[in-house]
């Protein structure tokens, strides 16, 4: 298994805080696959909107932290280094849970193909085995 710590994935992708939604990579291959974790906490600055009488972690934001566990996988391969990875598309996506403060989310995402600069990858994202979201991510190397 190969770890990444905060700054490990900050050398790799350039997301900082507030929009950092990846605390650690368990487990890691370059260019075929990542799973990490964001551990959840009531301070998240988008639980004061996002409700106040029932905070729920936005879907959007958990499809960004799995695009960006998959920014480790693929901007982790030598000749991507430095590079940044874009959104070129969300495909198939499902929302299946909520995730709440206190929640371990389990985010893992899965290079299936890649051609020249354009990839797609399988993501989910689960808290407990179960799975919360899922989603195909289409990516661009820039």
């Amino acid at each position: 298994m190969m770890h990444l710590n905060i700054n490990q994935i900050k050398e790799i992708i350039p997301h900082r805080h507030p929009f950092l939604l990846i605390d650690y990579i368990e487990d890691y291959q370059p260019g075929t696959f990542a799973i990490g974790y964001k551990c959840v906490t009531y301070r998240e600055e988008f639980f004061a909107g996002h409700f106040p009488k029932e905070p729920v972690m936005p879907g959007v934001l958990t499809v960004e932290a799995l695009a960006q566990v998959g920014a480790v996988a693929i901007l982790s391969v030598e000749e991507n280094k430095g590079k940044t990875a874009y959104f070129g598309g969300i495909n198939k996506c499902k929302f299946k849970g909520k995730i709440v403060p206190g929640d371990k989310v389990r985010l893992e995402t899965r290079i299936i193909r890649q051609k020249g600069p354009v990839g797609i990858g399988e993501a989910v994202a689960s808290v407990d085995g179960k799975t919360v979201v899922a989603a195909e991510l289409t990516f661009m190397i820039g």
